[in-house]
């Protein structure tokens, strides 16, 4: 099910799960820092931190561990943010509307509605400026990545039920 209101077009990467976690614990799992960590890279991956100022202009950074020690830092900020049903970052710009040397150059929108008789209907939409940026994005394991880390999301809000 395709719940994004606009087309996907040829720059975007989309991904959508039925979550069994109710929205208010998913919300929670992406906009509190301590929660975050736990689930928002794939395994082995690892988040050693995570600073979110919830508004929109407000920094939304992570860093990122791999297994062998190799450090991603993710830098953005938050464009648009409606509690409880979406989130909308980018790493082309920080804290402030600072136009920055964007890692990856996209712009995710993560949505969640509620299901006919429980869970969540989860989306994120990431959109990229060009064709090779999602192209790189896609070959980095967008599909697989972005999916194992939505398991990890329903796993971590589910045990806080």
């Amino acid at each position: 099910m395709n719940d994004v209101t606009e087309p996907l077009g040829p720059n975007n990467l989309l991904l959508v799960r039925n979550l069994r976690a109710p929205r208010a614990l998913l919300w929670r799992c992406w906009t509190e820092p301590a929660l975050l960590c736990q689930w928002f890279c794939p395994k082995p991956w690892q988040v050693t931190e995570a600073r979110i100022d919830l508004r929109p202009g407000g920094r939304f950074f992570s860093q990122m561990q791999g297994p062998g020690g190799e450090s991603f830092p993710n830098d953005g900020s938050f464009l648009e943010v409606v509690p409880m049903e979406r989130l909308v970052f980018t790493d082309l710009m920080s804290a402030g509307w600072q136009p920055v040397e964007a890692g990856l150059g996209f712009t995710a929108t993560v949505t969640f509605r509620d299901l006919p008789g429980g869970g969540t209907s989860y989306t994120a939409l990431a959109k990229h400026r060009n064709p090779a940026d999602r192209e790189r994005h896609a070959e980095m394991g967008f599909e697989a990545g972005w999916g194992a880390a939505a398991l990890q999301l329903d796993d971590l809000a589910a045990s806080l039920m």
